[in-house]
C-alpha cells in the first residue's frame, strides 16, 4: 500500500493518493476505478472514507459516477470540454452557451516571451508552439484565440493532421495531459487593425480579452490562451449563486 501522510484528514489522504495515480496514468480516461470496497481494502481505510474522497473527485470533475456501473476517470470529449470551459454566449439568450466553430489552425514554433515563461513556469527561452484560430458563432467570426503551449509537453502538436475543435480533448487523449482547472482574467480592450482583418470589427471598437492559464491534474501549467472577443456577437456568461 502507498504511504499516506498523517497530518491531513483521512479522506484527504485517500484523495491525494487517487489523484496521484490518475495523474501518473494508473487509470486512463474513461477507465473504471476499482470498487470502493477494493480501494478501502487496499488503503486500509473504511469504505465511507473512500466514498468521501471520491465525492470530492466527482465535484472537481476528475471522475464520473455511472449508476450501477462504477466510477470512471473523466474523459475530455469535445462536448464535455466545450461546455465545462467555454463561457461565451450569444447576447440576449439568458446566458445560454453556444458551441463555437474554429477555422484551420495556424501553428508556429518560437521562443517563449518572458511573460509567457512567467505565466507557464517555463525556463528562459523555452520553445513553445503558438496556435492561432478564429472561432465563429453561427458562421460569424467572433473570437480570435491564440494558445501557447510548451513544446516539451506537447511534442509535434504543430504537426497533427487536424486539431480538434477543443484542444483539451487532444491534450488528454494523445499526450495524457488532463486539464482540470482554468484560471481566467478578463479585461476590456479596443480592436486593432489585425482584429478588423480577422473579425471584421472596426478598429477602436470595444472588445473583451480573456487570458486563461490551463492547469493539469498534476499541477503543471499546460497552456496560456488569449481570446479577443467581439462583444457584438458574444458575451461572457456565468452563473453566480
Amino acid at each position: 500500500m502507498e504511504s499516506m501522510p498523517d497530518f491531513q484528514p483521512l479522506y484527504k489522504q485517500v484523495y491525494d493518493v487517487l489523484v496521484r495515480r490518475i495523474a501518473e496514468g494508473a487509470w486512463r480516461p474513461a477507465e473504471a476505478l476499482p470498487s470502493e470496497q477494493a480501494l478501502a481494502a487496499e488503503l486500509k481505510v473504511s469504505q465511507g472514507t473512500v466514498r468521501k474522497a471520491l465525492d470530492v473527485l466527482v465535484s472537481e470533475n476528475l471522475v464520473q459516477r455511472h449508476q450501477g456501473k462504477g466510477t470512471y476517470v473523466a474523459e475530455h470529449t469535445q462536448e464535455h470540454s466545450l461546455f465545462r470551459f467555454f463561457r461565451l454566449a450569444v447576447p440576449g439568450t439568458d446566458g445560454e452557451r453556444v458551441i463555437p466553430e474554429s477555422s484551420d489552425a495556424r501553428c508556429k514554433r518560437r521562443v517563449a516571451t518572458a511573460a509567457e515563461c512567467e505565466k507557464l513556469h517555463l525556463p528562459k527561452a523555452a520553445t513553445v508552439v503558438e496556435i492561432k484560430r478564429v472561432r465563429s458563432i453561427d458562421g460569424v467570426p467572433a473570437v480570435i484565440e491564440i494558445s501557447v503551449v510548451p513544446l516539451n509537453l506537447f511534442p509535434e502538436i504543430d504537426n497533427q493532421d487536424a486539431l480538434p475543435n477543443t484542444l483539451y480533448s487532444l491534450y488528454q487523449s494523445v499526450y495524457g495531459v488532463n486539464i482540470v482547472l482554468a484560471k481566467e482574467e478578463l479585461s476590456a480592450i479596443l480592436a486593432t487593425r489585425a482584429d478588423e482583418k480577422d473579425l471584421g470589427i472596426k478598429p477602436g471598437s470595444p472588445m473583451l480579452r480573456i487570458e486563461r492559464v490551463a492547469i493539469s491534474i498534476s499541477g503543471q501549467r499546460a497552456e496560456l490562451r488569449i481570446s479577443r472577443c467581439d462583444t457584438r456577437h458574444v458575451v461572457y456568461a456565468i452563473d453566480v449563486s
